[in-house]
């Protein structure tokens, strides 16, 4: 069987509730974040959009996202007990990848319950199941604030914790310690700095 993972076509119909995407004459009712639906162009312009389909045994539904990120953290959140496709997107319409990543990653379950529909426990469940599954240096990025870079030096000292074999949270937890304790430090000094924790 066949899914759908991309759609390319004209932006038919536009609405917070979700988008119509022409295709060749077909059009394709799409749920959308807010994330994704404040980049769409206007209607009647060309769109390009990742698509998730999900096929039920008494439905079929598209969802569609501006980038690989929102995609990927909408499956993930998928595959969390009690947490449905309606809910997933929520959780993308209230905050962004980035700012996903980072409560995610600093266990901020206030920052994910204030989130429409999001309880204390579905946050904590989310926080609980996806802390391991965070890219570290995304995690790090995130932190540094939205336009700000990773420094490169604490970056590789990540990769190279993991390498070592710490887990990815333990090894942006330690590097990230050592890193304030001396930001001028060499990759090598980050290391030695968060394997003596």
């Amino acid at each position: 069987m066949g899914f759908i993972t991309r759609l390319r076509g004209e932006l038919a119909e536009k609405t917070p509730a979700g988008i119509v995407v022409d295709c060749g004459g077909v059009g394709y009712a799409v749920a959308v974040p807010l994330s994704t639906f404040d980049r769409l162009p206007a209607v009647g312009e060309p769109v390009c959009l990742l698509t998730h389909h999900l096929v039920r045994e008494d439905d079929e539904s598209l969802f569609g996202f501006a980038t690989p990120q929102e995609r990927r953290f909408f499956q993930t959140l998928l595959g969390i007990t009690g947490i449905g496709p309606k809910l997933a997107l929520a959780v993308l319409s209230g905050l962004t990848p980035r700012e996903l990543t980072a409560a995610i990653a600093e266990g901020d379950v206030r920052r994910l319950s204030s989130i429409s529909g999001i309880g204390k426990k579905t946050a904590e469940r989310i926080v609980m199941e996806l802390k391991d599954k965070v890219d570290p240096v995304e995690a790090l990025a995130a932190r540094h604030g939205a336009d700000a870079e990773a420094p490169p030096a604490l970056r590789d000292a990540i990769l190279s914790l993991i390498a070592l074999g710490n887990k990815a949270e333990d090894a942006r937890l330690i590097a990230q310690a050592a890193f304030e304790k001396n930001p001028k430090a060499s990759v090598q000094d980050l290391i030695r700095l968060a394997l003596r924790k």
